[in-house]
Protein backbone atom coordinates (compact mmCIF):
# COMPACT_ATOMS: atom_id res chain seq x y z
CA UNK A 1 0.00 0.00 0.00
CA UNK A 2 2.82 2.40 0.79
CA UNK A 3 4.28 1.78 -2.69
CA UNK A 4 1.03 2.88 -4.32
CA UNK A 5 0.89 6.04 -2.24
CA UNK A 6 4.38 7.07 -3.26
CA UNK A 7 3.76 6.25 -6.94
CA UNK A 8 6.57 3.71 -7.02
CA UNK A 9 6.22 0.14 -8.26
CA UNK A 10 7.88 -2.98 -6.90
CA UNK A 11 10.28 -4.50 -9.44
CA UNK A 12 12.08 -7.79 -8.85
CA UNK A 13 15.35 -8.46 -10.67
CA UNK A 14 17.15 -11.78 -10.61
CA UNK A 15 20.21 -13.41 -12.09
CA UNK A 16 21.85 -16.81 -11.78
CA UNK A 17 25.55 -16.70 -10.82
CA UNK A 18 28.03 -18.82 -8.94
CA UNK A 19 27.18 -19.00 -5.24
CA UNK A 20 29.22 -16.59 -3.10
CA UNK A 21 29.55 -14.17 -6.04
CA UNK A 22 29.35 -10.43 -5.47
CA UNK A 23 26.36 -9.28 -7.52
CA UNK A 24 25.09 -5.72 -7.87
CA UNK A 25 22.60 -4.01 -10.17
CA UNK A 26 23.51 -0.66 -11.63
CA UNK A 27 21.42 1.53 -13.87
CA UNK A 28 19.80 4.80 -14.73
CA UNK A 29 17.67 4.46 -11.57
CA UNK A 30 20.74 4.79 -9.31
CA UNK A 31 23.00 6.94 -11.51
CA UNK A 32 24.96 3.81 -12.49
CA UNK A 33 26.38 3.38 -9.02
CA UNK A 34 28.35 0.14 -9.06
CA UNK A 35 27.66 -0.75 -5.43
CA UNK A 36 24.37 0.94 -4.50
CA UNK A 37 22.16 -2.17 -4.76
CA UNK A 38 23.55 -5.60 -3.95
CA UNK A 39 21.58 -8.70 -4.86
CA UNK A 40 21.11 -11.45 -2.28
CA UNK A 41 21.55 -15.18 -2.80
CA UNK A 42 18.93 -16.19 -0.25
CA UNK A 43 18.94 -19.91 -1.07
CA UNK A 44 22.73 -20.25 -1.31
CA UNK A 45 22.44 -21.81 -4.78
CA UNK A 46 23.37 -18.79 -6.88
CA UNK A 47 19.86 -17.41 -7.40
CA UNK A 48 20.47 -13.70 -6.77
CA UNK A 49 17.49 -11.38 -6.26
CA UNK A 50 16.81 -7.71 -5.56
CA UNK A 51 13.67 -5.67 -5.14
CA UNK A 52 13.66 -2.12 -6.50
CA UNK A 53 10.99 0.50 -5.89
CA UNK A 54 10.80 2.51 -9.11
CA UNK A 55 8.58 5.26 -10.46
CA UNK A 56 6.86 4.52 -13.78
CA UNK A 57 9.21 5.01 -16.72
CA UNK A 58 11.99 3.31 -18.66
CA UNK A 59 15.28 2.37 -17.04
CA UNK A 60 18.51 0.98 -18.47
CA UNK A 61 20.51 -1.36 -16.25
CA UNK A 62 23.16 -4.06 -16.05
CA UNK A 63 24.34 -6.52 -13.46
CA UNK A 64 27.86 -6.38 -12.08
CA UNK A 65 28.94 -9.93 -11.21
CA UNK A 66 32.35 -10.16 -9.55
CA UNK A 67 33.37 -6.96 -11.32
CA UNK A 68 32.15 -8.08 -14.78
CA UNK A 69 29.24 -6.31 -16.50
CA UNK A 70 26.38 -8.54 -17.65
CA UNK A 71 23.01 -7.91 -19.27
CA UNK A 72 19.87 -9.48 -17.83
CA UNK A 73 19.38 -12.59 -19.97
CA UNK A 74 15.77 -12.83 -18.75
CA UNK A 75 14.97 -9.35 -20.08
CA UNK A 76 13.76 -9.21 -23.68
CA UNK A 77 14.50 -5.49 -24.21
CA UNK A 78 17.97 -4.08 -24.80
CA UNK A 79 19.45 -0.80 -25.98
CA UNK A 80 22.92 -0.01 -27.26
CA UNK A 81 24.99 2.08 -24.86
CA UNK A 82 27.81 4.60 -25.42
CA UNK A 83 30.40 1.81 -25.05
CA UNK A 84 29.07 -0.19 -28.00
CA UNK A 85 27.60 -2.93 -25.79
CA UNK A 86 24.04 -3.55 -24.66
CA UNK A 87 22.07 -2.46 -21.61
CA UNK A 88 18.93 -4.19 -20.43
CA UNK A 89 15.82 -2.02 -20.56
CA UNK A 90 12.93 -2.29 -18.13
CA UNK A 91 9.62 -0.49 -18.55
CA UNK A 92 7.70 0.23 -15.36
CA UNK A 93 4.04 1.10 -15.92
Amino acid sequence: MKARQSGRKRVKLQIKANPKSDVFVSGSFNEWSENAKQLKDSDGEGNFNAILMLFPGEYEYKFLVNGEWSIDSQCQNWVKNDFGTLNSLIKVS
